[in-house]
């Protein structure tokens, strides 16, 4: 499964890695030299949630930023109303 948001659409992405040596001018040196630059890559923060999608329960992929902006409609932690079935009516004993 692939590392993308299911709101957002983030995924990863790549960039570079930049080293660099030296002292800076401000700082009274002769400047900073690039001594590498190598690719990277971003990955997003993506967490594996249960979530409502179109009124079923089902397993998403979601980033955290997604979560924080209130995206995720999460389901109840258990279904109550079976409980309530199983257990017997209390009996009179009077």
């Amino acid at each position: 499964m692939s590392r993308v948001c299911h709101f957002t659409g983030k995924k990863t992405r790549s960039g570079r890695s930049i080293a660099r040596k030296g002292k800076a001018k401000y700082l009274g040196g002769v400047g900073r030299k690039t001594t590498g630059n190598n690719l990277r890559k971003f990955k997003p923060n993506v967490q594996r949630v249960r979530a409502i999608i179109d009124g079923k329960v089902c397993r998403i992929r979601i980033s955290a930023k997604a979560i924080r902006m209130g995206l995720l409609e999460k389901p109840l932690a258990r279904d109550w109303s079976g409980a309530a079935k199983a257990a017997p009516p209390p009996a009179d004993t009077a």
